[in-house]
């Protein structure tokens, strides 16, 4: 059978959609019921939402750029608000958690920081350029690591992200992006994964 492991027998594929910056700080707020709804009205499938921050779990026969464009012209025309999308199919989602950089040791170190997230992945549109990622390498220090790999940077920020300064100058990728901590990240894989069982 020609089709890959994330594919089901009809051909739909699972795909996450994130979505940025919204219901952050009273600006750009979604009820996850109604972004819920929305989907549902596209015509997508197993719809599932997780937490506040615009986490869209659905199968779909599309492509994720088509997809894109279409999610957020419907954002727009339901909820008036503009924002940016990106896609990751459950393939692409299980290569982010298999390919971080990162030890494990380093990620258990992180995982146990009470006080603040300290590990976080940036899932970018399409990748940078290397000259802009170069531009990263100033912001870098012994409290704030990151790798690019990718269409993904990988961020560990030890005193969490409201206080780094990698982490704000991220835009200088000029590449539209959105950000998750790993908890998120591996929440979500575990959502697909009860979706393919």
């Amino acid at each position: 059978m020609n089709r890959t492991w994330n594919q089901r027998d009809d051909g739909m594929t699972i795909n996450i959609a994130l979505l940025r910056g919204i219901n952050v700080g009273g600006h750009n707020k979604i009820k996850m019921a109604e972004l819920k709804s929305m989907f549902q009205s596209m015509g997508f499938e197993r719809v599932q939402t997780y937490i506040q921050s615009g986490n869209v779990v659905f199968t779909s026969t599309e492509d994720a750029e088509s997809l894109r464009k279409r999610i957020e012209h419907e954002i727009e025309k339901v909820f008036s608000i503009s924002v940016t999308v990106v896609i990751r199919t459950s393939e692409e989602l299980e290569q982010i958690i298999e390919n971080c950089p990162f030890s494990e040791v380093v990620r258990k170190e992180a995982q146990a920081s009470k006080q603040v997230e300290t590990f976080y992945v940036s899932m970018l549109l399409q990748s940078p350029s290397q000259e802009r990622i170069e531009l990263l390498k100033e912001f870098a220090s012994e409290m704030d690591e990151y790798h690019v790999q990718d269409r993904e940077v990988y961020l560990l920020l030890r005193e969490g992200v409201r206080n780094s300064k990698l982490a704000n100058n991220l835009f200088k990728l000029n590449v539209p992006s959105t950000v998750r901590n790993w908890k998120t990240i591996n929440k979500l894989h575990t959502l697909v994964k009860s979706m393919e069982a």
